[in-house]
């Protein structure tokens, strides 16, 4: 792969409009009055992907790396046949990401949260010292280990223990992976508050979730990649959602492209799905409420194991946020669905069958959502719609087996901080 210069770019303050120099690592605003996400804003205002065998990083222009990592892939968009049919649709587009060679896709942990790693590892400077710490449910850490252990990069990864079979891998991880769990009968929240407890060592940093802008704009490749298939931006766009991350990377692009002329205006309208009963964000739009509605940190632990799809749990997701999801679905006419477990099963298996692949329960919580917005006539069967896939191929990708990675320590986020670095420190 050639080398790729360093992106030029600045930050914009999403609530005011503020542009500011990125300092290397920033995640807001330091002189913002109000909580905001901040976006880049790239110098090149025009979508070039590059030609040839650049991964993920054909889309270099458009993300904020100072430099390339080996081993990345692009996520993979085409015009479904099977599930169309059958859903009755004529313009339905399929954007996956996962291990799936016979279109193309060659992500090896099956999820987009690949996008996302190979993002905010390339906007690492290049001379880091510092550790980086990622918290998860479990696609991001799979990822985030995956590359990391690749490209050699210390990390600390942060998951509950009830998630940690999501740490399945093709070959064995390298030692600069390191992976903390919080206990059983914890959630996602709570690895949240272990990590952050960890980065209050200036050894280690955060990576910063829904604030880093790299982790939002490689997550945001997916449109990217439909609207190279496509030709224009789509009339809607479906996304199973924890965070609602993805779905706000989605909006922004959509914004970048219509900003460049040749793809239509944005009217991309954004539809999020939840799986129930974990639906803090479902409940929260379908109350009218910016903030979130009130959820007891137990009902939290235990509706997040009731959930299939375990990676759609997360009780403080970026929702009310300036720039956050409640400000993309306004903005866009968007809308929120549930599926549950039953659904997604349902979902699994037809899209097996209908277009020959397995998808993640996460997955077919999207699938789903774009079966009752079809049903509630939400979206017109003749409309151009992107199925955002945002994991799948796991039979293709461990037929040959998996190796499983255990944790390297449990440690309750509730232990004083000077205790959880201490413990951590003499893994390194």
């Amino acid at each position: 792969m050639a080398r790729i210069k360093p992106t030029s770019y600045k930050l914009e303050n999403v609530a005011d409009g503020h542009i500011f120099e990125d300092s290397g690592w920033a995640l807001a605003d330091p002189l913002s009055k109000t909580p905001s996400l901040v976006r880049a804003v790239y110098a090149n205002k025009f979508f070039n992907p590059k030609e040839g065998r650049y991964g993920l990083y054909r889309y270099a222009e458009w993300l904020p790396i100072q430099h390339t990592l080996k081993n990345s892939h692009a996520p993979v968009t085409y015009r479904s046949t099977g599930l169309a049919r059958h859903l009755g649709m004529s313009n339905l587009y399929i954007t996956f990401s996962g291990y799936w060679p016979k279109i193309g896709a060659r992500m090896e942990t099956c999820s987009f949260k690949e996008t996302e790693a190979f993002s905010v590892c390339g906007r690492l400077p290049k001379r880091n010292k510092r550790v980086l710490v990622v918290q998860s449910a479990g696609n991001t850490a799979r990822a985030f280990a995956r590359v990391c252990s690749d490209n050699n990069i210390p990390v600390v990864i942060c998951i509950p223990l009830d998630n940690i079979n999501d740490l399945w891998f093709r070959r064995a991880l390298k030692p600069c992976v390191k992976v903390i769990a919080t206990p059983s009968g914890t959630d996602y929240f709570d690895a949240i508050s272990l990590g952050d407890k960890i980065a209050q060592d200036p050894r280690f940093m955060l990576e910063g979730g829904a604030k880093n802008v790299a982790r939002r704009d490689g997550m945001g490749t997916t449109v990217l990649s439909a609207v190279e298939a496509i030709g224009r931006i789509p009339d809607a766009y479906f996304q199973a959602v924890g965070s609602g991350t993805g779905a706000i990377a989605a909006w922004e692009n959509a914004e970048r492209l219509a900003a460049d002329g040749r793809f239509g205006k944005n009217n991309m309208r954004v539809y999020a799905c939840q799986n129930a009963p974990y639906s803090i964000m479902y409940d929260s739009w379908k109350a009218g409420s910016r903030e979130l509605l009130p959820l007891d940190p137990d009902v939290s632990r235990k509706n997040s194991e009731i959930i299939l799809a375990t990676v759609l749990s997360n009780r403080k997701p970026p929702y009310s946020i300036a720039g956050g999801l409640y400000d993309v679905l306004k903005a866009s006419g968007g809308d929120m669905y549930l599926a549950t477990n039953d659904d997604i099963v349902n979902w699994i298996l037809k899209f097996f069958k209908f277009e020959g692949c397995d998808i993640l329960p996460a997955a077919a919580c999207a699938v789903s959502g774009l079966a009752n917005a079809l049903e509630n006539g939400d979206v017109g069967k003749d409309e151009t719609v992107m199925l955002n896939i945002t994991g799948g191929g796991m039979l293709n990708a461990t037929y040959m087996g998996y190796v499983q990675k255990s944790p390297d320590l449990v440690l309750s986020p509730d232990l004083p901080s000077e205790i959880i670095i201490s413990e951590v420190d003499k893994l390194f």
